[in-house]
């Protein structure tokens, strides 16, 4: 696999360790015949540890054969979560740490998830393109406001702040794009 191809949630190997991508920056120079530049965040899929990198398009990795298993989550605690198989009811146990990103979209009963297997361990989860959440906390509902007006930060249940429409009222359920944290439409 070459940079180029890399997105977020692939697992490489590099120098013997197992990789996760969090984030891909690409960096196009104004130059004539200059490389494009891929800046990429990796995890340690063991220690956690982050890597960054700038590699040129050519560049290439190995790609770490894993399983994408369709999962829930069954309950969070201080220091993990535990997510269950939905096929075979197997459960997984993961640092919160690991999650980082995908932490403030994991409320109960999200469809669509996926957790990423290698060798019996969860390297990762992968969340599903948009999640729906109910609007826990935001200034009242202005009655008359349009679709296209001003918009104002509302709170879900785990804790995330997403900017939503001033018609928009607690209590709502709303769906949320988890690549950019960006409301897209009441559910």
């Amino acid at each position: 696999m070459r940079a180029a191809e890399l997105k977020k949630g692939h697992v490489v190997a590099i120098d013997a360790n197992k990789y996760i991508v969090k984030d891909i920056q690409v960096k196009s120079p104004s130059s004539r015949g200059a490389n494009t530049l891929y800046k990429v965040r990796f995890n340690n899929v063991v220690t956690k540890q982050k890597y960054d990198q700038t590699y040129k398009g050519d560049d290439s990795f190995q790609e770490v054969e894993f399983a994408r298993r369709p999962v829930q989550m069954i309950y969070r605690e201080t220091e993990s979560c535990t997510f269950m198989d939905n096929e075979d009811y197997s459960q997984y146990t993961v640092d919160i740490d690991l999650l980082e990103e995908e932490l403030p979209y994991l409320v109960d009963g999200i469809e669509g998830a996926y957790a990423m297997i290698a060798d019996g361990q969860l390297l990762g989860i992968e969340l599903p393109s948009s999640v729906e959440m109910e609007i826990m906390e935001c200034s009242p509902g202005i009655k008359g406001a349009s679709a296209s007006a001003r918009t104002k930060p509302a709170t879900m249940a785990s804790g995330l702040i997403v900017q939503v429409p001033e018609y928009l009222a607690p209590g709502e359920i709303i769906k949320i794009n988890t690549s950019n944290a960006k409301f897209m439409s009441r559910a």
